[in-house]
């Protein structure tokens, strides 16, 4: 059962980040958001809300051909990295979503995008020393939790928050 007051603790931890978050996204030309599972709900929910509401050109990789055609070609680890390398252009931000923040795939991507000189935002949860945080991003937001449900709530509690709907 999900801890409804660690969750409302976590929340109140966002408030000094949203600024910097609404600042970066502000700034690019374009968002890819990426996550696995639960991750890539929010991931396919926030970058329609950062297109329609924001009017930013955001995409995620959640296309079931694509992904799977990814996959196949590509293999797992590295269908991310591949998905960035064919859609980032000038001024770009990657927003990678992993609770564990130890998903093969999204540390190919993270490494990726420090590689290519692409801004990064990582968004993980469960162990403070998860491989996820030890890339060079713009910001690197980790919630207090081992909990799949607080991890993903609280993450797209701290995306959506610079919506101001």
């Amino acid at each position: 059962m999900m801890d409804l007051n660690h969750t409302q603790k976590e929340i109140e931890n966002i408030k000094p980040l949203v600024k910097k978050l609404e600042s970066l996204v502000d700034k690019a030309n374009n968002i890819i958001i990426i996550g696995n599972g639960g991750s890539n709900s929010i991931a396919s929910h926030i970058a329609q809300d950062y297109t329609k509401v924001l009017g930013k050109k955001a995409i995620s990789f959640s296309d079931p051909s694509r992904l799977t055609c990814y996959m196949n070609d590509y293999g797992i680890e590295n269908a991310y990295m591949k998905f960035i390398e064919h859609f980032s252009q000038n001024n770009t931000l990657v927003i990678l979503i992993s609770s564990s923040g130890e998903s093969k795939n999204i540390i190919n991507a993270a490494q990726y995008c420090n590689e290519n000189n692409l801004d990064l935002i990582t968004l993980s949860g469960f162990d403070s020393n998860n491989l996820l945080r030890s890339f060079n991003s713009k910001l690197s937001y980790w919630v207090d939790s081992k909990d799949y449900g607080v991890v993903e709530c609280v993450h797209q509690i701290f995306l959506h928050s610079i919506l101001g709907l």
